[in-house]
């Protein structure tokens, strides 16, 4: 049996592939990307209703709620996982059961209070980013759940790829 259909539901936009070296154009377009998430994620889900917000993006899936809610969740550590990285040795990260965060009350608030988190939270990231010398690009911190040593840079790209994916997710939910 062929998993494709639910991997392009899951994958709308397909996997992040991290590439082999890293452009001054890659960087500035995924910090373009990163400013952009907000106004993107809000036009998404703007003419959604309430039983359209609590509809699965897919069988199976969380709700378009609670994925809005999730990318401010990640995004909140996405942003921490910057500053501990920028200033300490290689800190190990603490991984987040972002499932299990899903499910919170928090998570079933109108989705208001997480635009308004990625609009605040994705100005202070953008400025730090736009700030960031080369040096720092390269710092790095280690994700003990997947045993990597992750790059500033490739987290850049991984963070601006996991917003466009959600809001894939809301743009081809069937509501």
């Amino acid at each position: 049996m062929s998993t494709e259909p639910l991997d392009r539901a899951k994958y709308p936009i397909g996997k992040f592939k991290a590439p082999a070296s890293y452009t001054q154009q890659d960087m500035l377009h995924w910090i373009a990307e990163i400013k952009a998430l907000p106004a993107k994620m809000r036009q998404a889900v703007m003419t959604l209703n309430e039983k359209q917000l609590d509809t699965p993006y897919r069988t199976g899936g969380w709700t378009i709620r609670q994925v809005v809610h999730h990318t401010a969740d990640s995004h909140l550590n996405a942003f921490a996982r910057f500053k501990f990285a920028l200033t300490e040795d290689n800190p190990t990260i603490k991984p987040y059961e972002e499932a299990d965060w899903a499910l919170f009350a928090d998570s079933k608030l109108p989705v208001e209070p997480a635009l308004r988190m990625l609009e605040g939270l994705h100005q202070r990231w953008t400025a730090l980013m736009e700030g960031m010398t080369e040096e720092q690009w390269s710092r790095t911190y280690f994700h003990p759940a997947n045993n990597e040593t992750a790059p500033l840079r490739k987290a850049l790209g991984l963070y601006a790829w996991h917003g466009n994916h959600h809001v894939a997710h809301i743009e081809n939910a069937d509501v």
